[in-house]
């Protein structure tokens, strides 16, 4: 159950993240669902110890956790226009 919560608020957060970054119309849903959960996993290592709480990659599911993972999608959504164009935009 919990990879399929994984891959449900992952493919939500990519696509809200691609929203953010205006990358919505260069990729598709299996590529919004592949950001939000390495964004996901991204915010577990990086900013989650910093705000605290548990990662959603771990199971947990809640406000810091949601916005941390969002975070993290959309650092890694910048991170890849960054080598992919030489600008974040």
């Amino acid at each position: 159950m919990n990879i399929i919560i994984l891959l449900v608020v992952g493919g939500i957060l990519g696509w809200l993240a691609s929203i953010v970054m205006r990358t919505d119309g260069q990729q598709g849903v299996l590529l919004n669902v592949v950001v939000g959960i390495v964004g996901a996993v991204l915010a577990g290592f990086v900013i989650t110890p910093l705000i605290g709480g548990v990662p959603i990659t771990q199971g947990g599911l809640d406000v810091r956790s949601l916005i941390a993972s969002f975070l993290g999608a959309v650092l890694l959504l910048g991170i890849v226009n960054l080598v992919r164009r030489g600008s974040v935009r």
